[in-house]
């Protein structure tokens, strides 16, 4: 019969230093050489049953703790090597469970350094955010991926690119496209660039949105995308070519800290391009005010979505032609934030947007209506909000369809000037919101899901209140 081989040498030299032993003396007490030791230790030998049971009967070994994998602590580890920061540092979990076993000391160190991180960072967010709100600057700030970086630029500063706008607004002349965009930017494309679009099949592009082959010259879009996304493509292209200097201008800039965060930032230039390809600033801001900001006629009036249409309402900011300054957020159904823009910067202190009872969570439940809210915030600034769900690419059978909210808001002053201020003028009641849960102090709120930074707990055995989190 084959004996078991187990390789646990990193476990065999701690039972050695906790019992004080050299090689020497273990090798002897085992009855193996004191190199035969040194090479079980590496392993480089393995561990035989018998000197399983030798270690057992001299040293009082558990067994089980020699054969075990550390798989509590592996799977601790995998924890923190999850964390976008560490991830793709260590290609497999081998390497992982030879840390937990060979130093589950420093292992166990790591762990605690990592949710003290983890701690820290939320806390610091916390206060940034309280400070923020307060009217306080504050250099406050975690490690930011690249992707962070450019959200945050863009989320405080006005969403307007003058250079682009311009430009777009000239291209779109030159093309002269009338209620054909699309056919218009294939012939753009064809004529003065050689490209030539195709629509391609799931099967034979499962897993892109679009593809530009510079061999063939071909740009091949997925028939997952719904039309108006097919248009964006295209015009995205076109102003990555047409609109280049203005958008590479407007990107020198905004001053991004790494390549990475400067791609992902002329990627986003590009879409705002886009839009204003598909909705010329003029043209758009005119049939804005004449339908009062009806998003359902908008979008029907340049062919658009409603998710496009939304986006290009908080960008009616020029200097000479402004509209109403709105204001848009997007969350997915965890409550993710995918995107944040304002005509003016996106309003965190005052609106925060991750309040549970704002009209965006609730949108969920009622796929396709726009919900229009009356939104007070506890320093009693007022807002109206406007709330949806978008549908992202087509699914196929059996694949779970991605679906997300958007809300567009603006103050409440400006409701007058919009069809959905006439609604809330014989809506009862008012949505009494706050920036988020840690920061607002409303009393006996039943939504409330996080006690407030601000405040110290009530712990009152005799008294509870209607909230989860009392506080005093």
């Amino acid at each position: 019969m084959a004996e078991r081989k187990i390789f646990a040498g990193p476990r065999v030299r701690r039972v050695r230093l906790g019992l004080g032993l050299t090689q020497t003396a273990m090798a002897e007490a085992l009855g193996i050489s004191p190199s035969y030791l040194n090479l079980i230790e590496r392993n480089q030998r393995p561990l035989t049953v018998q000197l399983l049971l030798k270690l057992a009967s001299v040293y009082k070994v558990d067994l089980d703790a020699l054969q075990g994998e550390g798989g509590g602590l592996a799977s601790q580890l995998r924890e923190v090597f999850a964390d976008p920061l560490l991830a793709g540092e260590i290609p497999g979990d081998q390497e992982i469970i030879e840390v937990a076993e060979a130093a589950p000391n420093a292992a166990l160190g790591m762990m605690k350094l990592y949710r003290a991180y983890r701690e820290q960072a939320a806390r610091l967010s916390d206060l940034s955010d309280l400070l923020a709100r307060e009217g306080h600057e504050t250099s406050i700030a975690g490690t930011r991926l690249p992707i962070d970086e450019v959200r945050e630029t863009l989320e405080r500063r006005p969403n307007f690119f003058a250079r682009i706008e311009d430009a777009a607004e000239a291209f779109a002349a030159r093309l002269g496209t009338g209620d054909e965009l699309p056919g218009a930017l294939k012939a753009w494309l064809k004529s003065e660039h050689g490209i030539v679009v195709r629509t391609l099949p799931v099967h034979a592009m499962p897993n892109l949105r679009r593809r530009y082959d510079r061999h063939s010259m071909r740009l091949f879009l997925s028939e997952r995308l719904s039309p108006f996304d097919r248009t964006r493509e295209l015009a995205m292209e076109a102003a990555l070519l047409a609109l280049g200097q203005e958008i590479a201008a407007e990107l020198d800039e905004l001053s991004f800290s790494t390549n990475e965060a400067r791609r992902i930032g002329r990627f986003e230039l590009a879409r705002y391009a886009a839009h204003a390809l598909m909705m010329p600033y003029g043209a758009f801001l005119a049939a804005a005010h004449r339908a009062r900001y009806d998003l359902e006629v908008l979008r029907s009036r340049f062919e658009v979505s409603f998710e496009q249409a939304a986006n290009r309402l908080t960008t009616l900011v020029r200097t000479d032609a402004g509209g109403i300054p709105f204001f848009l957020l997007e969350l997915d159904h965890a409550g993710n934030v995918i995107r944040r823009a304002g005509a003016q910067g996106f309003p965190q202190a005052r609106f925060g947007g991750l309040c549970p009872k704002l009209g965006i969570h609730s949108a969920f439940a009622q796929p396709g209506q726009i919900l229009a809210d009356r939104v007070e915030m506890p320093d009693g600034s007022a807002f109206l909000t406007l709330s949806r769900t978008l549908e992202g690419p087509q699914a196929g059978f059996g694949e779970r369809i991605r679906r997300t909210a958007v809300l567009l808001g603006c103050d409440l002053s400006s409701a007058g000037d919009t069809v959905y201020g006439e609604a809330l003028s014989g809506a009862t009641g008012t949505v009494l919101a706050g920036t988020a849960c840690r920061l607002c102090e409303r009393q006996g709120c039943l939504s409330r899901a996080e006690p407030p930074v601000t405040r110290p707990l009530g712990l009152d055995e005799m008294v509870t209140g209607l909230s989860a989190f009392d506080f005093q």
